[in-house]
Formats: structure tokens, sequence, C-alpha cells
């Protein structure tokens, strides 16, 4: 049995229009609440926000959307569709992967055509083993979606399904590095389906195997871009929000929470007063403690991902070796990850995720232009430089990129930027986001499933959390999943496979 907000929950108020914010007021739209989103920026979108620079525009959050139809869930709470409002495009190749030793690979979401690039790169024996690991990934993802994912926790206790038994015999408890090795002994093609467990805040020689579900979700459930940029997603669901009745409050930043006893009866802005009934709050976890004045209890600090400098770079040329998503791995590995997790140094032989959305939608740069994104993972600001020390190391910081990427082929980059925008650690900070990371709590075990911050939190009865920081996690896909997470906890709606949903006791509900 779920536990959920107590009292009425007629009139909900979502802090943040954010994926995870505008997923939640949509499922409670279809679930008959009315909803007022009150944003601070003047779009929605959150993190997936919008920058207009010189003609260019600039997504300013995450680049790659995977798992479309859990956006689509959310649009088909208020009888809308997400493919009705969103012209989505599939990627082909969803990435490509360059290597220090100048080797170059593909990664196509159809299994076919992905078995035939590997044979290419690496011989038929790593083809098999790519099989192998396709149905592998497939099995893992059926295992965790239903009680792992799209679920919420009351306690440790509710890991105890024949899901759990499932993920144990597929060696989702193992190390993420040594399970992908048992399918491809080509080391850089293992680069291909372990880096993303850095965005979730491990390296793959510490990661749990279970986290090669977000490796499923890009290389075979497949990557898509937003006709319009990313920006278009949380734009179509704030539309579909409003259509359906919220009211969307944009440039109204939340200063406190009303309270009566152990209730919310009221979210405060500068502008304005707005009674509720319920409230889903979606900043970083330290702002969302702050306006609910308590922190939950854990036995230790939470730990933090690594974070990112991005350069929007917007220039008068292109370099046809990079695909929509291009992978440029430096010649290190197991070095760069100690150095952003675990020795607060910036990475000596980058690894990088470069982006250039214009070459599916140009329309995204004046005519003629190109926009390109390079994102570098840094150490988050706990054990890296702090967010101060940013204001002269971003510029030598970017400068060193730049040469960097010159160095890699794409000679004249520099020489190519018209307009530039650079976001570090210290613009992720100034955001409220925890250690000057975007990607919140890392996903140690520690931090995982029931022992993530929860949803509900000690001492109020009325306010739900959403968003990277909570239940599910880190990513588009969990984010919206969040949304509905929140949304549950308040309108009753059981997670799949409980039978009922059980109103939480004041002190009672864990954080």
């Amino acid at each position: 049995m779920t536990r959920v907000t107590a009292g009425r929950s007629d009139h909900v108020v979502v802090v943040g229009a954010g994926l995870a914010g505008l997923s939640a007021a949509l499922h409670l739209l279809g679930a008959g609440r009315r909803v007022t989103v009150v944003e601070r920026d003047a779009l929605p979108g959150g993190r997936a926000g919008r920058t207009e620079l010189g003609g260019y525009r600039l997504d300013t959050g995450p680049t790659v959307l995977t798992m479309p139809g859990l956006a689509d869930e959310a649009f088909a709470a208020v009888g809308d569709s997400l493919y009705r409002r969103v012209d989505l495009v599939p990627l082909h190749p969803a990435y490509r992967a360059c290597f220090a030793d100048g080797s170059t690979l593909d990664v196509h979401t159809d299994g076919d055509a992905m078995a035939a690039e590997v044979e290419r790169f690496a011989g038929p024996g790593e083809a098999a083993g790519y099989l192998r690991l396709r149905a592998w990934l497939e099995r893992l993802y059926r295992a965790q979606m239903r009680h792992f994912i799209d679920a919420n926790f009351d306690s440790p206790l509710d890991l105890l399904t024949g899901d759990l038994a499932r993920l144990a015999a597929l060696g989702g408890f193992g190390r993420l590095d040594r399970r992908i090795g048992r399918f491809l002994r080509d080391e850089r093609l293992r680069r291909v389906f372990s880096f993303q467990s850095l965005y979730a805040g491990v390296p793959p020689a510490r990661a749990l195997a279970a986290y090669a579900v977000i490796a499923y979700m890009d290389t075979v459930a497949g990557v898509h871009f937003p006709r319009g940029g990313m920006h278009a997603l949380p734009q179509a669901m704030a539309d579909a929000a409003a259509e359906a009745g919220a009211v969307l409050r944009f440039g109204q930043e939340v200063t406190r929470l009303e309270r009566s006893g152990e209730r919310i009866t009221a979210v405060v802005t500068a502008q304005d007063r707005v009674p509720c009934d319920a409230v889903v709050l979606t900043p970083d976890l330290p702002v969302a403690y702050r306006l609910l004045g308590r922190r939950p209890r854990r036995p230790v600090r939470l730990r933090h991902a690594p974070s990112a400098v991005v350069l929007h770079a917007g220039t008068t040329r292109t370099w046809p070796q990079l695909a929509h998503h291009t992978l440029s791995f430096g010649a290190a590995w197991r070095t760069t990850f100690d150095e952003l997790t675990r020795d607060g140094r910036l990475m000596s032989d980058p690894s990088l995720l470069i982006t250039r959305p214009t070459a599916t939608d140009p329309a995204l740069a004046p005519p003629g232009r190109h926009l390109h994104y390079v994102l570098a993972p840094c150490p988050n600001t706990d054990i890296g430089p702090g967010a101060a020390a940013w204001a002269d190391l971003g510029p030598r910081y970017r400068d060193g990129l730049l040469r960097e990427l010159e160095r890699r082929g794409l000679d004249g980059f520099g020489a190519a930027v018209e307009e530039e925008c650079l976001v570090t650690p210290a613009h992720w900070h100034g955001q409220g986001h925890a250690a000057g990371t975007p990607f919140s709590a890392a996903h140690t075990l520690a931090q995982t499933g029931p022992f993530r911050p929860r949803n509900l939190v000690r001492g109020t009865e009325n306010a739900v959390l959403a968003g990277c920081g909570t239940t599910p996690g880190v990513g588009v896909p969990t984010a919206l999943v969040s949304g509905k997470l929140a949304a549950a906890r308040i309108t009753g709606g059981a997670r799949r496979g409980s039978a009922r949903a059980t109103p939480a006791r004041a002190g009672e509900s864990a954080g």
C-alpha cells in the first residue's frame, strides 16, 4: 500500500514548471484536481530552458530525449498527445562515437544495423556479443521499470517483489563495467554502453549493473529530437496544461510557504499569495527543504554527481564528421572518472559530448550558421573548485576546450565562433543546485530506490517532492516519471501492482 498526502487536495500548487512539475500538473489535472503552476522564470522548462543569443536558439539543459512514451503518458492524462503537439525526429545514428585512436562508430538503435556496424568496427565476435548484450538490456529494463523506476517507495521492504529476484538473476547488483565486459571484449565498445553511468554520478567500475538501463534507453529504445529544440517539449506540456485548465504563473519566485501545523496552506511569491490544499515542490532539494523549513534525517551526507561545463557556440561553419550527437572519447578512462569523482580535478584527457542540433533543425540558427553544444563533465563544487573559483577558471577552461576540439579534428573551431555562452558550476550553484551540479544526488547504492530522498517529507502532510533529486532519479525520462509519482501521492493513484493507497500519518513518512 502506497502512502498519500492527508486531507483535501482539490487545489494543488506546483512549484516549478520544469519537466517534473509539468508532468505532475498534467497527471493531477487528469485526476480532476485544480492546478496552479508557479515558475520563477519567464518560460517553462526549468533545466530544459531556452536562451536567445544573436539569432541562435539555445537549449540550456538536456539535449538527449529518450523514452518519449513517458512524456506522451503525461499528455494522455488530459486526453492530449505528445505526437500531436511535437514533431519528434528519430536520430540515425543516435550517437557517433569517436575514439583517441582515430576510429569511429555510429551507434544505431536498430539491432541489425548496429550489429553490422559493430562487425565492421570490431569483428563478428563482438557483433555477436552486442546482440547478447542487447537482449540482456531489454530484460533488464523489463525487470526494473515496473517496481524500481515507475514506483513510489515507503520502505526498503517495497523492493521485495518478483522483479527483485529477476534483477538479481540478471546480475543487476554486480558492477556495470564487469557485466558489460561479459558481452564485449573491445574496450572502446564497452565505453559506449557504460559512459552513461557518469550522469548518474558513479563510475562504471563502481556503478550497479542495473544502471545499464540508461544504456537501454539510449541505444535500444532510441534517441529523438523535438523540432524546435528540446525546449519544445516543456513548452508543449505547458500549453497542454493551460488548455486543460491549469493556471500558469511565470516570473514569480516562491519566497515562502505558509503553514498551519503540518499542513501547507499557501504558496507565497513576491507578487501574490496562492492558497492551496496540497503542494508539489520541484526545486533542487536544498531549496525545497528550505521552503519546507525541515530537512530529512540521513545517516550520512548526500553525495552529489559530477557537474559539467557547457559551451554553447554559434558558428559560421560546421564539421562534417559531427553527427547530431558525437561522443569524443579521450584515451584515458578510469583516470578520468577518478579525477571527476574522487580527486576533484578537471579532466586531463577529457571525454566530451558534442551536440549539433542544427544538423536536424537548421532553423535553430540564422541562415548559413550552425549551433554546437560542448559538454565537458567536471567535478562538483563539493570536491572540486568552488563556485567562486570559476570566475577566473571558466575563461581559461573555455580556451583549453577549444584547443582540444581543434586537436581532435575540428580545425578552426575557435575562429568560427561568433556567439557563445559558457556555463560552469558557478551557474548551476547560482540556480540553487546543490554542489553546483545539474545532475543532483549521485546514484550510489545508498541513494537509489527506497534509499533515495523520498518524495514525502517527514512532518509535512500535504507536500510532495518531484525532480531529479528524489524518486526515481536523474534524467529526462526519470524527471517525467517523478512528476507522475508525485501526482499519485496526492490523488491516491497506487503504483502498479499495489492494492490501494493509504494516508501518511503525520511524522511517519520518511524523507
